[in-house]
């Protein structure tokens, strides 16, 4: 028989189950990224990522690389996806109600603040400082591959409380990449965005179904938010959020049909091509004598091993204290505190902030050091922790088979 908790969870444990492989495809693009760079064909990553092509369609004229085609195109797809995620999540997961809501946000939240204010702590006044956004990404790819290998000795709420609490990160850093790493707005070029955006909510409300008529509005939308100077991202949360959630008569929600067939073209083929044009970093004596005394790799680094962890589990702390969340049935705060150092796993996004908040090669190269490092070290002790301090699972608050 099929129960509404079934329904539930089934959703998430499929989601979980790609993400954990698709970490696994992330980790393999990193490495083959390293390897490029520093292989004596070293010179060619940075010819194939750095070749642009002039761009001309309506008012949008500028040159367009590789390495930008990736990150303001492809990765629109995968902000499209954490649109969706959010939109399920509000709708029926995770964060549906503000009880249920309340412990991963408030924790989110600890583990954003927390990190930022170390960081900006020892690079106020340099020109490192408008880095602060980059350590407060969570990688969820990476965090549910870590926590799969765990196996049965994590119970299935955690897995649902640290993707919950990932979903409210990735929302965060939407805000900040949208309030912070914006230069400058063209308000009519983010007036032409919105009104495409609205042109979408009208004809979702109007109930057509003609997929060619939202990829002309999502495509031009993406292409004002563009030229407008907001980041072009921002088009593609947009878009997955206005995404109806509501079922067809026979079929499948859009939301549930359209994250089913995206979410594995995200995993396993955009998110990695990201990985591969960004994850380049020298990794030569000199460049890692000059990280190691970096105040922003040891900010990015510390910020993802310390504040990560210790912002998510004050939080949930505070709000359980303060009776205004609840700790979820067969988890217990060694849990909380083994999923917060998985938070401490910031790849994919906090890459993504260094390419906004930076473009010094040497800043960057600082940055990515600070973030592999910060990464690994929080994988290691999260893995650690949960296996051998966090209490077993009983096998029956695994999952509903």
């Amino acid at each position: 028989m099929v129960t509404p908790r079934k329904l539930l969870i089934r959703p998430i444990e499929a989601f979980v189950s790609i993400e954990g492989s698709g970490g696994i495809a992330l980790l393999a693009a990193t490495v083959a990224a390293v390897a490029w760079v520093n292989s004596p064909w070293g010179q060619s990553y940075h010819d194939v990522w750095g070749w642009s092509h002039g761009l001309d369609f309506a008012t949008l004229h500028r040159n367009v690389s590789v390495h930008a085609f990736v990150n303001d195109g492809l990765m629109a797809t995968f902000f499209y996806m954490v649109g969706l995620e959010i939109k399920r999540e509000l709708v029926e997961g995770e964060l549906n109600t503000p009880r249920r809501a309340a412990l991963p946000a408030i924790a989110a939240l600890g583990g954003m603040v927390v990190p930022a204010l170390i960081y900006f702590g020892l690079n106020a006044g340099s020109e490192g400082a408008h880095g602060w956004g980059i350590p407060m990404a969570t990688d969820i790819a990476f965090a549910i591959g870590v926590m799969t290998l765990v196996g049965t000795r994590v119970p299935f709420p955690l897995k649902v409380f640290l993707l919950g609490l990932a979903i409210v990160d990735d929302l965060g850093a939407i805000i900040v990449i949208a309030v912070f790493y914006t230069s400058s707005i063209n308000v009519e070029a983010l007036g032409l965005g919105i009104a495409c955006l609205v042109f979408v909510a009208l004809a979702l409300r109007a109930g057509l179904q003609q997929w060619p008529l939202y990829l002309v509005l999502g495509v031009g939308a993406w292409l004002a938010v563009l030229e407008s100077g907001v980041h072009a991202t921002i088009a593609g949360v947009a878009l997955g959020f206005l995404t109806s959630s509501k079922p067809v008569p026979g079929r499948e929600s859009a939301l549930d049909r359209t994250e089913s067939r995206i979410h594995p073209w995200v995993s396993y083929l955009v998110i990695p091509v990201f990985a591969v044009a960004n994850a380049g970093v020298e990794v030569s004596g000199s460049a890692l004598h000059a990280a190691v005394t970096s105040e922003i790799a040891l900010g990015i680094g510390l910020g993802l091993v310390v504040g990560k962890p210790l912002g998510i589990f004050l939080a949930a702390w505070l709000a359980v204290r303060a009776h205004i969340a609840d700790l979820p049935e067969a988890i217990g705060w060694s849990h909380i505190a083994g999923a917060g150092l998985l938070g401490g796993i910031g790849f994919t996004v906090s890459l993504f902030i260094t390419a906004l908040a930076f473009d010094t090669p040497v800043l960057i190269d600082d940055a990515k050091i600070g973030i592999f490092t910060g990464s690994i070290v929080s994988g290691l002790l999260g893995l650690a922790w949960l296996w051998f301090v966090a209490r077993p699972a009983v096998p029956d608050e695994q999952s509903v088979s």
